[in-house]
């Protein structure tokens, strides 16, 4: 249903962190929440510890999901983001650096020294493949009794 496209960028911009879900080699599941900047509806960006898990997962696995939600939303009212993408430290850090101070409060601003090679952090981009949307149980648009998720795509020309 392309008409539900639009909640996509709406829910990246009404929320301010993302759950990671990672593998290592062996499979062995992880998830992490981080703070995100979205560039578009296709990428979002972050930064992490490059000892972090979930960092040395996406070293070895690149690809991941990703959730998006407030866990704030009173039971029965909850929206959520679920993304399928790949993951990789991002070749522009200044511009994802810049992305995220845009959401940050003041004062809270990262700057290059932050990041490697003198800090202890990256900065990463994952590539989204699939937009997935939580459809709750009993929603009228939808036969569905339980929830669900609605894979959901772009019209022509957006993204």
């Amino acid at each position: 249903m392309n008409d539900m496209w639009a909640e996509v960028p709406r829910l990246l911009a009404d929320n301010r962190y993302a759950v990671l879900g990672t593998a290592d080699r062996h499979g062995r599941p992880w998830v992490t929440p981080v703070f995100y900047a979205a560039r578009g509806a296709d990428q979002l960006v972050w930064v992490s510890a490059r000892d972090s898990r979930h960092s040395r997962n996406l070293a070895e696995r690149p690809e991941m999901a990703i959730t998006v939600f407030d866990s704030h939303a009173p039971v029965g009212g909850a929206e959520a983001l679920y993304l399928e993408a790949v993951a990789a430290p991002d070749q522009d850090p200044g511009a994802a650096l810049a992305l995220l101070n845009a959401r940050l409060p003041a004062g809270k601003e990262l700057t290059g020294d932050d990041l490697a090679p003198s800090g202890p952090m990256l900065a990463y981009h994952a590539d989204v493949r699939r937009h997935y949307l939580l459809i709750r149980g009993g929603d009228s648009r939808f036969d569905n009794v339980t929830d669900a998720r609605l894979l959901v795509t772009p019209p022509n020309g957006a993204g």
